[in-house]
């Protein structure tokens, strides 16, 4: 378990070992713990991967006591994704707004933390590496697929509309998803907050904490086991004092 005093290093994997650890994360949290599953997920090594993550930044979170990797974020910038022809979420969603609003962003995706370490200390460094990545290079627009555990919408149908009637992108950002499955299942009359709360992942409700939008419709992704939506974060529009959040957190980085 992890220990309250933890020390973390937040840094830009460089090495093929830091590469394998995030791998070995995200397999143990979405192959093991979720179910998903892929053309190039290793199960003999038990690593999640794909085509995609040699175009991309591996930001991971260490505990320096034990050297464990414990947290995994995935970045694409846009620079990035020219040389890679493409964004990884362009299967799920139409980001031509995105495209078009000729500022600079970035792609996040494949965000795990150990189970040990989740609501303590680990998330906190996580994000204050990503605002000092995000500070560096000067992006505008944060965005990135978010995922609910499983395919059934039926069951979501608080939380989805929830995200359709309160958090949806405006238009000139608001992507489109390109399987649409619609998140207005629920009126807003007969919508259960409390429940629609509860129901949402933490990484989500952290994105709407900080004036994140989501865009239209959601995707169901049989290969990964979940109902995925498109989380947009307009840096110019966030409130001050959750800028503050965001950008706060002791320890190290390497960004």
């Amino acid at each position: 378990m992890q220990n309250g005093a933890a020390s973390f290093t937040v840094k830009i994997a460089k090495t093929e070992e830091e590469l394998r650890a995030a791998q070995g994360l995200r397999y143990d949290v979405f192959v093991r713990e979720l179910g998903g599953d892929g053309d190039l997920v290793d199960h003999d090594l038990g690593l999640e991967r794909d085509r995609f993550d040699p175009f991309f930044d591996h930001m991971i979170v260490q505990d320096d006591v034990t050297g464990e990797t414990v947290g995994v974020y995935r970045l694409l910038r846009d620079d990035q994704a020219e040389n890679l022809g493409r964004f990884y979420s362009e299967d799920e969603y139409d980001l031509d707004p995105l495209r078009a609003s000729g500022r600079k962003l970035l792609e996040l995706g494949r965000s795990c933390l150990h189970p040990d370490y989740r609501g303590g200390a680990a998330m906190y460094h996580l994000w204050s590496g990503l605002a000092a990545y995000v500070a560096e290079h000067k992006v505008e627009i944060l965005f990135g697929v978010a995922s609910f555990h499983g395919t059934d919408p039926a069951p979501l149908a608080n939380p989805l509309a929830m995200l359709h009637h309160n958090h949806l992108a405006p238009e000139n950002l608001r992507v489109r998803s390109k399987v649409f499955q619609p998140m207005d299942l629920v009126g807003p009359e007969a919508l259960d907050r409390r429940q629609a709360m509860i129901d949402t992942p933490a990484l989500i409700k952290a994105y709407l904490r900080l004036g994140g939008y989501v865009g239209e419709g959601a995707y169901v992704d049989h290969a990964f086991n979940t109902t995925d939506i498109c989380l947009i974060l307009d840096t110019e529009k966030m409130n001050a004092r959750h800028s503050r959040i965001y950008r706060q957190s002791p320890g190290k980085r390497d960004v």
